[in-house]
């Protein structure tokens, strides 16, 4: 059976508060788990520490926490401490961003994405086990040292984000989950074969990989208003936050048209590159309309078999009152 989690808004809210208290009301409805995204706002640890003091069985998750911005073991040191303070509700995702966040806000070289986050998610797993971590990686040589603490019990789960072929490959391989993003349902299904060849060559069983799948979601009354939101929101993806959501849909079949998105994004054209996502390609990607429309489209993609978790996201540029609308009319409960 299909879980359905809630992804906190990848936009700037008013403040911790905001997204304590929505992650409360996810809680009420009956959402599994409250994953916030961290980017160039708030700190995901911080706010999931408040998350987890202030509510009782809702998990909580960083999607993502990028590769780049800490060192594995610190972020080894950040999971062990929310998993003891959540009492063991936390999951991590793990995953590299992207150049233009790494390299223009932490001066980071981006690098190879796919080395990073597979020493990263080892060099993590070894600060988990409570064990000396031992590691002698491309970008990382450690030893020496293990937690001061006793490691958490369970340790937490570790999931990775993940688009392209070899990345998928690599979160079967070495994480525990991964989590699809800016994926029509015949590209999900395409990259669950990279998924299920990488979870093989780890020995692992069918299916030991869990498949959260992102889905911007926006459900209003005011259903055309729901869609241009969500409209809005692909095409500043797609065309503003660099070339990977561009490659990502250009290899689902859409190249031409994921190339004229960008090209006008680009070129200051914001509301031709809007106009070009169309009925059919946003529904594809997204949920977006009135609560009943939005609560069918939802369902269509968790009937797929890859699907394990949906999760809940909203549109960048939706306010406070139609993040709680849309939460309360695609609950689990509803």
């Amino acid at each position: 059976m299909t879980t359905r989690d809630v992804f906190l808004p990848v936009a700037a809210q008013p403040s911790v508060d905001a997204l304590v208290e929505q992650a409360q009301r996810g809680e009420e409805l009956g959402y599994d788990r409250a994953w916030l995204p961290e980017s160039w706002g708030r700190s995901a640890p911080v706010t999931l520490t408040s998350i987890a003091d202030r509510t009782e069985e809702i998990g909580i998750g960083t999607s993502i926490m990028p590769v780049y911005s800490r060192s594995p073991a610190l972020i080894g040191m950040t999971a062990a401490t929310l998993q003891e303070v959540s009492d063991g509700r936390l999951r991590l995702g793990l995953g590299p961003s992207g150049p233009i966040v790494i390299e223009n806000w932490h001066g980071v070289d981006f690098g190879n994405p796919l080395r990073r986050t597979r020493e990263t998610i080892d060099v993590v797993k070894q600060v988990l086990s409570g064990e000396e971590v031992e590691y002698d990686g491309e970008y990382f040589d450690l030893s020496g040292f293990r937690l001061r603490q006793d490691p958490p019990e369970p340790a937490p789960r570790i999931d990775a984000a993940a688009m392209g072929p070899k990345a998928v490959e690599l979160a079967g391989r070495f994480a525990d989950g991964w989590h699809a993003l800016m994926l029509t349902r015949e590209g999900l299904n395409e990259r669950v074969e990279d998924l299920n060849r990488g979870a093989e060559l780890a020995g692992k069983e069918p299916g030991a990989v869990r498949t959260t799948l992102s889905l911007t979601c926006c459900a209003l009354e005011d259903g055309e208003r729901a869609r241009e939101l969500v409209r809005q929101h692909l095409a500043f993806y797609l065309g503003g936050m660099g070339t990977y959501y561009r490659d990502n849909l250009a290899r689902q079949g859409h190249e031409e048209l994921a190339h004229e998105i960008y090209d006008a994004w680009n070129d200051g054209r914001r509301e031709e590159a809007t106009a070009l996502i169309d009925d059919d390609l946003l529904d594809s990607l997204a949920v977006g309309g009135t609560p009943e429309r939005a609560r069918e489209l939802l369902a269509e993609f968790e009937a797929l078999e890859a699907v394990d978790v949906a999760s809940v996201s909203f549109p960048r540029g939706a306010s406070v009152e139609e993040i709680l609308a849309t939460m309360e009319a695609l609950a689990p409960e509803a």
